[in-house]
């Protein structure tokens, strides 16, 4: 056990959310001695919005945490109730895998993570924050003050939180909580963003008011792989149960239409921005005049829990309003509300003043991560902590920052497009925001993370794997590239599936077979293997398999972005380019403020023109 001199302590993580937790045990993996301190009342790690991890994009999150020593994956595969893979027809390059949480099941665990590490649980809302020198001081309500020399903020969207029903108002976080002071209040230097954020969340219903037989079931898949890599593949800790399918209809879309000006959405009442691509079912009904018809999944809130989450219809219209939007759903005709839906604003930091360690510019060993930096989604969110709490323990014990390349890591995506601009919505993650998407996948997590594995010190587990895993990918990628089928009737096709993978009329490599259209091409290899007695690591298999499916587009892709990648890599000096009468006063002041520390960064500022990019990229060539 660490030894804390009374309140004092290595690092400090303020709010126990899901970017919390992984700050927290990041920095304590680097033996550290570490606080959390979180609203009391507050279970960690909870879910007050949907009950799932995972999702396109998200899904690749999860098993990069994973890959770096995180907890996300672990908890997830220890408290899921229903598997499945999104996107499942569009490709392996944007496959992702989502589960359904018992939400109590979640947090339970990681309560009892917690209460079995090394860091010290402090329930009690933050009042004050000052550095002295090089030390943070935190003020609680309790009187009490703690020290660290590092110090997290992963505050959600509790800071200066308010709550939205209909003409309803109330200060908090989220239901039945607390709000904490606003951003400036706590912290007086800091710079917020502009713009108040506001996210929000679906009434819930009593799981036995709710009629299924009028909804389309959909199971839990036994073939979808855990998150955590530690864990066997296809073991299921907890009972599997269907989520279900309903729809709006004309008449719901019309009841919302007709009570515009009951919503705080739309008659003034909230100012804050909401996320485009989660939006209410206000948004909806006043973005899509012309449909009616929106999904709605019906997702059990846990095993135990009377409670079903209606993913699709978030809602901040007054709850007379809600319960009449309700009965007009199939299914729902008699749905009784536990909980109406809400929404919320909040503070959030502006995210051009941080570093892409996550350490704001101005102050030395304070670092953000999670909602507060205007992301929404628990992934999101433990992605950044875990960012934040590696780079705050190295750079407690003077080792070099852990910065994830963005043609590496969809965490590295995230936060490059975080800290080039000013946001003005609250961001979401997707496969689509990576230019390396096709290399980036599901399938390979272990493999690209596994160098930042080694530059933590985390290899242990994965070292044999990974040696493994290299020897026999170099044998069956020359096997597929060497085996050649001379046509489906001969006896080496006795296996193959015309109706499946379509005749072979002349000689064609495996590797080629693999790339054809409509095929999977892992179940194609996977039953050769079969065939000819083959055993390999079943990633393996699936690596080879779809890097061959892939290998043509990407060859392409590399080879016209190599020089460019090299580009965007290339460190700038920022002043002297916000002094540089070859660039435009807007740009000047664009580079002043964001402060890009490489011409990638440069790029993704909004607002800087072609010419300002090809000056500088002749400075730097």
């Amino acid at each position: 056990m660490f030894h804390v001199e009374q309140n004092n302590f290595d690092v400090i993580v303020i709010g126990g959310g899901h970017a919390g937790v992984e700050a927290a045990w990041a920095a304590m993996s680097q033996h550290l001695s570490v606080a959390l301190v979180t609203m009391p009342g507050v279970a960690i790690a909870s879910m007050p919005c949907n009950p799932s991890i995972g999702g396109v994009g998200k899904g690749q999150v999860v098993r990069e945490i994973d890959a770096l020593g995180g907890l996300m994956g672990k908890l997830a595969d220890a408290s899921a109730i229903q598997y499945r893979i999104l996107n499942e027809s569009k490709g392996y390059a944007v496959r992702s895998t989502r589960i359904q949480a018992d939400k109590d099941l979640y947090s339970k665990n990681a309560e009892l993570i917690f209460e079995m590490s090394e860091v010290t649980v402090i329930r009690n809302k933050v009042l004050d924050i000052k550095k002295n020198q090089s030390v943070f001081e935190i003020k609680a309500d309790n009187g009490n003050f703690y020290y660290s020399d590092k110090l997290i903020i992963t505050t959600g969207t509790f800071l200066n939180g308010k709550l939205h029903t209909g003409a309803n108002q109330a200060e908090g976080g989220r239901f039945e909580c607390e709000k904490s002071p606003g951003l400036t209040e706590i912290f007086g230097n800091l710079k917020k963003s502009p713009v108040r954020f506001k996210t929000g969340t679906p009434p819930r219903l009593n799981r036995d008011s709710i009629d299924y037989s009028k909804m389309d079931i959909q199971n839990s898949d036994p073939k979808t792989r855990n998150f955590s890599a530690e864990n066997n593949a296809y073991f299921r800790n907890c009972e599997q149960v269907p989520c279900y399918l309903t729809r709006t209809t004309p008449e719901t879309m019309k009841f919302i239409r007709d009570n515009k000006e009951k919503s705080p959405m739309f008659n003034g009442q909230i100012t804050g921005i909401g996320p485009r691509y989660c939006p209410s079912i206000e948004d909806k009904a006043f973005r899509y005049l012309d449909r009616n018809e929106h999904h709605i999944f019906i997702e059990p809130e846990g095993l135990n829990l009377n409670t079903i989450y209606p993913n699709g219809i978030s809602t901040s219209l007054p709850a007379d309003i809600q319960e009449k939007i309700v009965q007009t759903i199939p299914g729902l005709e008699l749905a009784k509300i536990e909980v109406y839906g809400y929404a919320v604003e909040y503070d959030v930091v502006d995210t051009s003043f941080l570093k892409q360690t996550l350490e704001y510019k101005e102050i030395d060993g304070l670092y953000f991560a999670g909602q507060v930096c205007g992301t929404s989604g628990y992934e999101e969110a433990a992605g950044q902590g875990i960012i934040a709490g590696i780079n705050a323990a190295r750079s407690f014990w003077g080792l070099e920052n852990l910065i994830l390349d963005r043609s590496e890591s969809y965490i590295g995506v995230m936060i490059e497009d975080l800290v080039s601009n000013v946001r003005d919505e609250p961001y979401r993650l997707f496969t689509s925001r990576s230019e390396n998407r096709l290399e980036i996948r599901e399938d390979n997590v272990l493999t690209r993370m596994y160098p930042y594995r080694k530059q933590l010190g985390l290899s242990e587990y994965l070292d044999l794997f990974y040696e493994k895993y290299n020897s026999q990918y170099d044998v069956l990628l020359k096997l597929v590239n060497e085996v050649m089928f001379k046509e489906s009737s001969a006896d080496d096709c006795q296996w193959f599936d015309e109706n499946s993978y379509g005749e072979i009329v002349e000689r064609i490599f495996l590797t080629d077979l693999l790339r054809r259209a409509n095929i999977d091409p892992y179940e194609v290899l996977k039953n050769y293997m079969a065939k000819i007695g083959l055993i390999f690591l079943d990633q393996v298999t699936l690596s080879v398999a779809v890097e061959c499916k892939y290998h043509v587009y990407v060859t392409k892709m590399q080879q016209e972005s190599e020089k460019f990648k090299k580009l965007l890599a290339k460190k700038i000096n920022w002043e002297q380019f916000s002094d540089s009468k070859n660039v435009s006063f807007e740009c000047r002041q664009r580079i002043t403020r964001i402060r890009p520390e490489t011409f990638g960064q440069l790029k993704n500022i909004d607002g800087i023109r072609p010419a300002t990019l090809a000056y500088v990229a002749g400075v730097i060539s």
